[in-house]
């Protein structure tokens, strides 16, 4: 086998449940791993304080959504809490044939869906430490009702129960943004020296 063929694209996907930092690891990581192309979601939820269109999210309105749906212009895309989310596809594609190592943020839902369509990408679980943990950093952005709250815990019990689904699982503590994010780049690189080839076709 040339070397060559190790160097095809992967794609990564980092998923878990709500409150346990993934966003905050994907900042992380575009400090120090420049060579990845980052997905952009698509999201009709309200555009939070400090977020940037385009770079946070793709903020859209439902009827916008909806088009792309019926384009199929997503890779994958739920509800959820009463939101729609996504990943637009283009760009994916088009950095993937470019030789560009991806990785998308998604729900759990989200990465059983692209597991399905790309069963070589390699699925990444962001766990809290522990359920009281996460429903204190839940608590602390203030961007649920009580409603919402309970509803992402009870939701964080049965995601928790899908992690056979997964190839990695990564805890990230609180105030160790940086620990998480130096496991995430040893999968990445762990992956990209795997002797045998994938490709990946979506």
């Amino acid at each position: 086998m040339s070397p060559d063929n190790r160097k095809k694209p992967k794609l990564f996907v980092l998923s878990g449940p709500s409150g346990v930092g993934k966003d905050s690891l994907l900042e992380g990581l575009k400090k120090v791993e420049t060579s990845l192309y980052f997905a952009v979601t698509a999201t009709t939820r309200p555009q939070r304080s400090g977020e940037i269109n385009g770079k946070d999210y793709c903020f859209v309105s439902q009827s916008e959504f909806e088009r792309m749906i019926e384009n199929k212009e997503l890779l994958e895309w739920a509800n959820v809490y009463g939101n729609y989310y996504g990943v637009p596809k283009q760009k994916l594609m088009e950095a993937l044939e470019n030789g560009l190592d991806s990785i998308v943020k998604v729900d759990v839902q989200g990465a059983a869906t692209i597991k399905n369509i790309v069963p070589d990408a390699i699925l990444i679980f962001v766990a809290a430490p522990s359920i009281a943990e996460l429903e204190r950093r839940l608590k602390r952005r203030k961007t649920e009702s009580g409603v919402d709250l309970a509803l992402r815990t009870q939701a964080a019990h049965r995601e928790m129960k899908s992690l056979q689904l997964f190839d990695y699982m990564v805890v990230n503590f609180d105030e160790k943004v940086e620990f998480a994010v130096s496991q995430i780049q040893a999968i990445i690189t762990a992956e990209k020296c795997r002797v045998k080839a994938t490709s990946i076709e979506i």
